[in-house]
């Protein structure tokens, strides 16, 4: 795809945190995604590093409103100690 016609909305992010002390090794992704009917969805993906975890979609009105929620979610996690992989 030509970068003249790429979003400027970031579509994935995957946060994570580690903190041995506390046992703690958790993952949280954050997609956003365009199925064949035009449907914008936030797909929210967590849980402990090295299993599936749990999965949420959230259908948006548009790619912007996605891209907000995006940002929105990964404030939160960023305060509660999850780091930019």
């Amino acid at each position: 795809m030509p970068d003249d016609l790429r979003s400027p909305i970031k579509h994935h992010l995957v946060l994570h945190r580690i903190d041995p002390e506390q046992g703690i090794r958790r993952f949280y992704s954050l997609m956003i995604e365009r199925d064949l009917f035009g449907t914008i969805s936030l797909v929210r993906n967590w849980g402990r590093i090295g299993t599936t975890g749990q999965e949420l979609v959230e259908i948006h009105a548009d790619e912007i409103a996605a891209g907000q929620a995006l940002e929105a979610v990964a404030r939160l996690k960023r305060r509660r100690g999850y780091r930019d992989l």
